[in-house]
């Protein structure tokens, strides 16, 4: 049942430009065969992380991710701190981007393999929810209050034992040329863990530079959809920016500790990568939009 509280964003297929590099079919059936072969690869693999411990773990989760990226010939760019990428620290941090698509969690566990937050729905779908809870995956039921101080709770506890959780705090997906405000509960569970917080900027884009919207979940489109569509593009390239920690006290409370990590990943993805007026046309849209799909 919604509430006031529950996440909502105006995107849609109106953020899907109607033309995009496209490949072939047959090269579309072969992404999506070798996706699903990753799936299938990780799954098989999953008993045997349960045993496996420090680099050995984190080379056959990144080689899971990256391989998955590689089928939808997605080409990863990484900027900025190398060591987040390289470190086998036990130091735990809430690690927070923005939200676009099913791929954001593939990207960042490509970069660094870590636990994740996601919503209680991604539990329940077909092999991917098998998946992600044997992954560790902290679910959040977005549709009860009730249930999320016991989820601040179970995350503070994984951070302060050294773990590195990823967290989408848009708490539902924007196509990426608009973005939503950083919600700030979940960065409670950094103040009480007494971790710092790590952002990442997340943006899709073509070889030539052009943001695109392609890749994004939106809307009421399916799950379905959105990967057949995001294998159809040709050219595809993911930048992640990895940018500097907020160390624990640096703000005041949760409300401020969001701000501060939604502005720095603002500063990132307002570049030239999209045109002044394609963003502008894109604003109109989405303030003309309703707000509740």
């Amino acid at each position: 049942m919604a509430h006031a509280w529950m996440p909502a964003s105006p995107c849609g297929p109106g953020c899907h430009a109607a033309t995009m590099p496209t490949v072939g079919r047959f090269r579309r059936f072969t992404r999506l065969t070798a996706a699903a072969l990753v799936l299938l690869a990780a799954l098989a693999l999953a008993p045997l992380l349960i045993v496996l411990r420090g680099r050995s773990r984190t080379a056959t989760l990144r080689w899971v991710f990256t391989s998955m990226l590689r089928a939808f010939g997605a080409e990863l760019e990484v900027h900025g701190d190398n060591d987040f990428a390289r470190a086998e620290t036990q130091r735990g941090a809430l690690v927070v981007q923005n939200h676009v698509s099913w791929l954001d969690i593939v990207v960042a566990n490509a970069v660094r393999p870590m636990r994740s937050v996601a919503k209680r729905e991604i539990g329940e779908w077909p092999l991917v929810g098998a998946l992600a809870t044997r992954a560790g995956t902290v679910y959040l039921d977005r549709a009860s209050l009730r249930a999320l101080p016991a989820t601040v709770t179970e995350l503070a506890v994984a951070l302060r034992g050294g773990a590195q959780v990823n967290v989408c705090p848009e708490g539902t997906t924007w196509c990426g040329l608009a973005a939503g405000h950083f919600r700030p509960a979940l960065f409670q569970a950094a103040i009480d863990g007494g971790v710092p917080v790590r952002p990442i900027a997340v943006r899709y884009r073509l070889a030539g530079g052009q943001t695109t919207t392609w890749p994004s979940f939106v809307g009421t489109e399916t799950l379905i959809d959105s990967v057949c569509r995001t294998a159809r593009l040709r050219g595809l390239v993911i930048e992640v920016h990895i940018l500097d920690e907020i160390a624990p006290g640096r703000a005041d409370n949760r409300a401020d500790l969001a701000e501060l990590a939604e502005t720095q990943i603002a500063a990132v993805l307002a570049g030239p990568g999209i045109p002044a007026q394609r963003r502008a046309a894109h604003a109109r849209m989405l303030t003309a939009a309703p707000t509740d799909s």
